[in-house]
């Protein structure tokens, strides 16, 4: 398989929404769906030397024999739970309109599974947090920073909030090559063929910004897509949320990086705070 839409599920509260803006995604992009679990056996147990303390004749070794079954045991809960989950989430998207959803289940960790999976992913889609994380509001799953980091394809971040077909959408612009890229690849891509495309810039009304946001509108515009902007001064976190609360948005749209050089290193800043503070679904652009 290849050019596929890929979902990563576990036992959290977002994977049946995964399942199904996963489900919207490959019908609309007409690609095939990709189910993942990953069943990571890390053990937590200390190492042998830990392990060893005042423990004298064979008690040491039993004690290692029995967390050795006691990790075998764990491992096959876990590959039997992780089946289950996979064969609902198949059972789940068929109901939404795919015809043959794939399944695969690896051991490892999910972010190195992800990576080494990468070149057959046209669209990776994964919730906002996994079910070990803190449930806090707040509080953005490690795995989908470090995915956003590593890899090198789009990335829909998925909320706890429940599906909705995408009407409108809003593409966080600020000139950038990546922002580009975005803004030409919603103009081509098929995923918001019926949805209104906002795009929004964050800075002074200035003749480069006017000509930044009309040149991205009019690419929208000739791929089809009922297109509006603007641009607004203000702190780019709070601005972008205003407007989207302004304009109903469904899905907000945005690059990985700025323009600073040093947010090469991390996730840009923006891009963290609209992931953590996000109430409706992120399309991150690599």
């Amino acid at each position: 398989m290849s050019d596929h839409v890929m979902a990563a599920i576990d036992g959290s509260s977002f994977s049946e929404n995964v399942c199904d803006y996963a489900a919207w995604a490959s019908l609309a992009l007409e690609a095939p769906l990709s189910f993942v679990h990953v069943v990571d056996n890390h053990s937590d147990v200390p190492d042998d030397a830990n392990l060893s303390g005042n423990l004298r004749f064979g008690a040491r070794e039993r004690l290692m024999k029995e967390l050795s079954d006691l990790d075998e045991k764990r491992a096959k809960v876990n590959r039997e739970q992780g089946k289950l989950m996979l064969d609902a989430a198949r059972e789940r998207a068929i109901a939404n309109g795919v015809s043959d959803p794939h399944t695969r289940q690896r051991n490892g960790t999910l972010v190195e599974t992800l990576v080494e999976l990468e070149k057959d992913v046209r669209l990776l889609v994964m919730g906002k947090r996994g079910e070990q994380a803190d449930q806090a509001t707040g509080h953005l799953g490690s795995n989908l920073e470090r995915v956003v980091r590593e890899m090198h394809r789009p990335i829909l971040m998925v909320p706890s909030a429940k599906f909705k077909t995408p009407e409108s959408v809003m593409m966080a612009f600020d000139g950038s090559k990546t922002a580009r890229k975005g803004v030409e690849m919603l103009a081509k891509s098929p995923l918001f063929n019926a949805a209104v495309c906002h795009v929004v810039i964050i800075g002074a009304d200035t003749a480069e910004n006017r000509s930044q946001l009309e040149w991205a509108l009019a690419t929208l515009r000739e791929g089809g897509h009922d297109a509006d902007g603007a641009i607004r001064a203000g702190d780019v976190e709070a601005t972008l949320h205003a407007y989207e609360q302004e304009n109903a948005i469904d899905m907000v749209v945005m690059g990985a990086y700025g323009h600073s050089r040093i947010r090469h290193l991390l996730i840009g800043s923006t891009t963290t705070e609209m992931l953590r503070k996000s109430h409706i679904p992120v399309l991150i652009l690599r």
